[in-house]
């Protein structure tokens, strides 16, 4: 794997992380059953997108 790729790879890592850790603060903030729900499903999806891009390295 090029150092480009690798760098690519961190990058999606990072933004990953970023977007769970928003939605997981919702998560938490939120009142509304159904938005806290929606916002534990982008947790999760954002979970798998951060492994599947981790398993790249």
């Amino acid at each position: 794997m090029s150092s480009k790729e690798l760098l690519y790879i961190e990058d999606a890592l990072g933004h990953a992380e970023f977007l769970s850790r928003q939605c997981r603060e919702a998560v938490n903030t939120l009142t509304d059953p159904q938005l806290k729900a929606q916002a534990q499903q982008l947790v999760d999806k954002n979970r798998e997108i951060y492994g599947r891009f981790y398993a790249l390295v």
